[in-house]
């Protein structure tokens, strides 16, 4: 967990909304200078702020209608801070809780140095980066159309199919099992959203490739040298991770990624693990998906599995691969080189 700690002569906390924005400015000794809900826009915001622009710092929650916000502050050279949300544990255990209330928590929390700060992603990858995410939310839903169609076979008690439904030449095969009409009607609607997400997924994921090439095309390339990791898994790690300068240690970069365990300690007692929400869940899925297929034709990789499983079982000894990836991942990027196999089973 990470705090702003620097000192300026007012802090400003906003409660933010998507059309409304309380602002609550503080001064050096805590006191309430200047409070006031104004509409979310750029001319309020700076109008409200320009008595106190001199040494002023800004900060607000990181919900969904942060971006324009960041942006604006740094385009106005106005020091802008990310609150994490998880972490902000003293807005949401208050007694009572409306938008004066929080944007003044807010304030109080920045200028005691007692803000946890979320990463202010930069807007230059910022609009790919969610582009990413959007793809994945289509690859998801043509997931549950797939499964549907699957769904429907076991309920009718039928045989299973005799090819992959991804295949067009299959299709005129899974339409005579079904005699209802009502039911064919039904897996003729999948097929054809199907088929309009498979050619808007292709085209997203061309373009987005295009964009990582412009962004950073050595990482990208290196990424994809990682046995396992090919081109959309590479992809989210970049996006995700945008600059691995800002993880210091390895280990603070496998904590964001979810790939180790957070201890609950006190009095020398453990009380198990916590915080398993608290980190980036793209990273998470992206390490998991490639400790599986890590292992597709990799025959020192297997045997590397089987000697974790013999000591840790099936299930801890794939989450001990994720992380041993994850791990080789951070030095890839941070060093700027191609994955080497033999370190990574030597190590």
């Amino acid at each position: 967990m990470k705090f702003y700690t620097k000192q300026h002569a007012y802090y400003c906390g906003i409660d933010l909304h998507a059309k409304t924005m309380y602002a609550c400015v503080l001064n050096s000794n805590g006191k309430i200078v200047a409070q006031m809900n104004l509409k979310s826009t750029p001319t309020s915001f700076l109008e409200f702020i320009a008595p106190y622009r001199n040494d002023v710092v800004v900060a607000v929650e990181c919900i969904f209608t942060w971006y324009w916000l960041a942006d604006l502050c740094s385009e106005e050279d106005i020091p802008f801070v990310l609150g994490h949300a998880l972490y902000m544990k003293a807005i949401h255990g208050g007694k009572a809780k409306n938008d004066k209330i929080d944007a003044h928590k807010i304030a109080t929390l920045l200028r005691g140095g007692m803000l946890p700060q979320a990463y202010v992603y930069p807007p230059a990858m910022r609009s790919t980066r969610d582009l990413l995410r959007r793809r994945l939310h289509f690859v998801r839903t043509r997931a549950q159309l797939m499964a549907h169609i699957q769904n429907t076979n076991h309920q009718c008690n039928l045989e299973p199919f005799g090819v992959r439904l991804n295949r067009k030449g299959g299709r005129p095969e899974l339409m005579e099992r079904f005699r209802d009409p009502s039911v064919r009607k039904s897996m003729d609607a999948n097929l054809e959203l199907i088929d309009h997400y498979d050619k808007l997924i292709a085209g997203l994921e061309l373009y987005i490739i295009r964009q990582a090439k412009e962004h950073d095309a050595d990482l990208f390339h290196r990424l994809r040298s990682i046995q396992g990791i090919g081109k959309i898994l590479a992809l989210t790690i970049l996006y995700e991770v945008q600059d691995i300068s800002r993880f210091p240690r390895v280990q603070d970069f496998a904590s964001y990624s979810r790939l180790v365990k957070c201890s609950k300690e006190s009095a020398g007692k453990r009380y198990g693990t916590s915080g398993k929400k608290i980190g980036n869940v793209h990273l998470k899925w992206a390490f998991s998906e490639a400790a599986v297929l890590f292992l597709r034709g990799n025959p020192e990789g297997q045997k590397y599995l089987q000697r974790m499983s013999r000591k840790h079982g099936k299930g801890k000894a794939l989450s001990i691969l994720a992380h041993k990836l994850g791990r080789a991942a951070y030095f890839v990027m941070n060093r700027r080189r191609n994955f080497d196999m033999r370190k990574f089973l030597a190590a």
